[in-house]
Formats: C-alpha cells, sequence, structure tokens
C-alpha cells in the first residue's frame, strides 16, 4: 500500500498538471473557429455554368472531448487529495524528546502547526534580553528581579584655593593664581537592578526549543509513513457533473 509521505510528494506535481490542463481546455474552448465546421457544394444554374469545387472545414475541437480530458486529469487530482485528506484524518505520532512524550497521538496537521509555531518562537527566545555579562547579578525576591552587589562611590565638589606665585612687594602686588581642588562631600551607594534573563536561562529555554522541533519533525515523518487506502472520488464528482 502507499504511504501518505508518498501522496504527498505526487500531490504538488498532480496539482500543477490539472491547473495547466484546465487553462489549456479553456482557452481552446475561448476559439470559435476551431469548434466549428462548414461543407458545401456548388451547382450552376444550367449546364454551361461554371463547375466549383466542394468546400469543407472540419471541427477540430469538440466540447464533449475537452470535457472527458478535463474530467480525468481533475480525477486525478480529486483522488490524490482525497487519499492525502482523509490518510490526514488517521495520520499521528507522539512528539518525544530525551524518552519522554510531551504531545501524545498528534494529528499530521497539528505536527505542521507546531513546526511553524516553533520557528517563531526560535526567533521570539534568541531575541530574549540577556543580563549584562560584565556586572555580577543575584535574584532580588523583594523586586522580582536581579541586582548587583552595592557599590559605594565618593561625591566630590571643586573648591577654590589660591597659589601664591609671588609675594607682595613695595611695587608689586602679590601674584596669585586660583585653582579647584576637588574635595569629599558625601558618598554614593549604587545598587543596579534588571528584569532581563541570565544567559544560560535563555540559552537552554533555547535548546529545547531546537530539541522540540526535531522532535516534531521526526513524529511528522512517522505519522506520514502511514500506509493509505487510494480514494475514489472524483469518479462520483465528475459523472455526475458531466455525466
Amino acid at each position: 500500500m502507499p504511504k501518505l509521505n508518498q501522496i504527498i510528494a505526487v500531490e504538488k506535481g498532480v496539482k500543477s498538471k490539472s491547473f495547466a490542463d484546465l487553462t489549456e481546455a479553456h482557452h481552446a474552448l475561448q476559439k470559435t473557429a476551431p469548434l466549428s465546421g462548414i461543407s458545401r457544394t456548388y451547382q450552376p444554374k444550367d449546364e454551361e455554368g461554371e463547375q466549383l469545387p466542394p468546400e469543407s472545414t472540419r471541427v477540430q475541437i469538440h466540447g464533449e472531448e475537452i470535457l472527458r480530458q478535463v474530467s480525468t486529469t481533475l480525477t486525478r487530482l480529486f483522488d490524490v487529495t482525497a487519499t492525502k485528506d482523509w490518510a490526514n484524518c488517521v495520520a499521528r505520532a507522539d512528539v518525544v524528546v530525551d524518552g519522554r512524550t510531551i504531545v501524545a497521538d498528534v494529528p499530521v496537521s497539528y505536527l505542521l502547526f507546531l513546526e511553524k509555531q516553533l520557528v517563531d518562537l526560535h526567533t521570539f527566545v534568541k531575541k530574549l534580553p540577556v543580563l549584562d555579562a560584565a556586572e555580577s547579578w543575584l535574584r532580588d525576591d523583594s523586586t522580582d528581579s536581579w541586582r548587583t552587589e552595592p557599590v559605594r562611590t565618593i561625591r566630590t565638589r571643586k573648591v577654590p584655593r589660591n597659589h601664591v606665585k609671588a609675594e607682595a612687594t613695595e611695587k608689586h602686588p602679590a601674584q596669585v593664581e586660583v585653582y579647584y581642588e576637588d574635595v569629599p562631600v558625601g558618598y554614593w551607594t549604587t545598587v543596579k537592578f534588571s528584569g532581563a534573563l541570565p544567559a544560560k536561562r535563555v540559552n537552554e529555554i533555547l535548546d529545547r526549543v531546537v530539541e522540540l522541533q526535531t522532535a516534531v519533525k521526526f513524529a511528522r515523518e512517522e505519522a506520514n509513513n502511514t500506509e493509505v487506502t487510494d480514494q475514489r472520488v472524483g469518479a462520483a464528482v465528475f459523472g455526475y457533473l458531466f455525466g
């Protein structure tokens, strides 16, 4: 018996051929000349009249023949698609990661959905914010976030100072240069907080997404290995339509 994956493999080709054949048939039936024929003979009015040969044009396209061709090509498409869809109703597999069944007895259609969603989740997880590796972070349950150890820094203020370059004399005043000195006036104690995630956590989730993606693909292959029963739907449909 054929397998579901074999039916899926040929379905695309059958669809393409059916579409091409139907398009060709549609175009053929839009041309009036090939559908028309004529036969005529000439008889002069008397025996001395001019003799002309008979003329005829055969019908090149027959509507019923086109219908038979369309019926044949579309019957194949209808049967292949029906066989696939009927099989999809029973084709199932378990999604298993490291011997653990994550989801049991999953139909093919849902496995395809999972595959697409996991691609989006992979992109999402890769862009999760990660804690700055330049800092040492501690879990802070009171704020449900991460924090650093307190760091104490000095706050300074610039205070002007006078530097006497030359003492005053009877003839010249003292030469004084003003400069500024940083004088400690207090202390800052800084604690940084972050709602980002540790790199290890992000990498663990990313690994799980990749493992689940692989498991879903394996499950889909297993489900697609289900034996199918050929369905004969097309003959009934076109027997009714064109019969």
